[in-house]
């Protein structure tokens, strides 16, 4: 059947969105959004396998079953923590659904879902292709390790939120763990040279200064900041955990060994008696060639639909470093803005949700039909 013949049912799509908002699932208690999803695929009539990553957690599988996949479609189906539990759920106002997960990224999990179903529905489905719906993306990435310690792919497509501009480059990570140690005293008798906390002020102000001037395509976010709960005394210890986005270009490790002397020098000059350092993740940034054949399939899809093809780098970690850090080449396309997720109002357009089954399902019809 060609491409364009095959379509999808918007209804459906986005009655299966609005349940999957419904369902909380924040990373590590996604059993029940899985146990839907599990039975509605079943009732479908597609082939699915649960993988297990922990005792009550697993991945959803979805392919024909016929031969080894080697493109993945990936989605992710946990969220961060909610605001407000108390006002949880999803709600449509003016073409617009809101709701936690909205766009990072239940919207592009659905999409993929109704592609899956429509390729399956009109015998298109291609044998090479299979649709992962992982949990534990937003904190350790142990769904996708799990499937990765089973299943070797050779390109993938990630549907975190891109606006639905492919990202064929993709940033690198690296997370900072800082403590800086001062000496306990009485309030009073506090001094610049002993305070835990306006030594880490000091670091953290140099830090985004030497970012700022050094490393204008780096994005540095301060997430955490803590210290000692000293009563009525100076602290003798402060924490910070800071994200570093980096460009596609650079390495991590060679980053990491460039600034801890650097962190090392600015922690003593700012008056911490003594300081730690540590780095528990770091991921390497990629480019994926516009000419290797994923990109080169999705650039005739958008063709098809008259979309313009406009590649942008996605700034943000993901599990598509895991990917390729394992020898597979990912692109990232989704509805939604990586702007909107994780914020209190998060949310997509009802349009671009529609779009993104469009492009997934024309994406699978042409490589079902090339492989013919």
């Amino acid at each position: 059947m060609p491409p364009e013949d095959v379509c999808i049912k918007s209804e459906r799509l986005l009655d299966l969105f609005r349940s999957m908002l419904d369902i909380y699932s924040p990373s590590g208690k996604e059993e029940e959004l899985s146990e839907y999803l599990w039975e509605y695929l079943a009732g479908h009539g597609v082939v699915i396998k649960k993988q297990a990553v922990d005792d009550t957690r697993f991945n959803l599988l979805i392919s024909t079953g016929r031969k080894p996949p080697n493109t993945l479609f990936l989605g992710h189906i946990d969220t961060v923590p909610a605001f407000d539990i108390e006002q949880y759920g999803c709600e449509i106002r003016e073409g617009v659904c809101y709701g936690l997960g909205a766009a990072d990224m239940k919207s592009g999990c659905a999409a993929m879902i109704e592609a899956f179903l429509s390729a399956a529905m009109a015998d298109c489905l291609p044998d090479s292709v299979l649709l992962a719906l992982v949990v534990g993306e937003e904190e350790t990435g142990d769904g996708t390790r799990m499937l990765l310690d089973e299943y070797c792919f050779d390109d993938a497509l990630v549907a975190e939120p891109t606006d639905l501009k492919p990202c064929l480059d993709h940033y690198g990570y690296v997370e900072m763990n800082v403590r800086a140690f001062g000496d306990r005293r009485h309030a009073a008798m506090s001094g610049r040279e002993t305070n835990a906390i306006r030594a880490m002020l000091r670091f953290l102000l140099r830090m985004e200064d030497r970012v700022e001037s050094e490393e204008p395509d780096t994005v540095l976010n301060i997430r955490d900041l803590y210290s000692s709960e000293s009563g009525f005394a100076v602290p003798d210890r402060c924490a910070a955990s800071i994200d570093l986005h980096v460009p596609p270009d650079i390495r991590t490790a060679e980053y990491v060994a460039a600034l801890t002397p650097f962190a090392d020098a600015e922690l003593i000059r700012s008056g911490a008696v003594r300081h730690e350092l540590d780095f528990p993740t770091m991921a390497d940034g990629y480019r994926t060639a516009a000419s290797d054949r994923l990109p080169r399939r999705l650039q005739a899809v958008f063709a098809a639909l008259n979309k313009e093809w406009t590649p942008v780098a996605f700034t943000s970690h993901s599990d598509a470093n895991l990917l390729q850090s394992a020898g597979c080449r990912p692109v990232i396309l989704g509805p939604g803005q990586l702007a909107k997720a994780h914020t209190r109002d998060e949310s997509v357009a009802i349009d671009q949700v529609i779009a993104a089954a469009q492009i997934y399902t024309q994406l699978l019809a042409g490589i079902n039909e090339k492989k013919s």
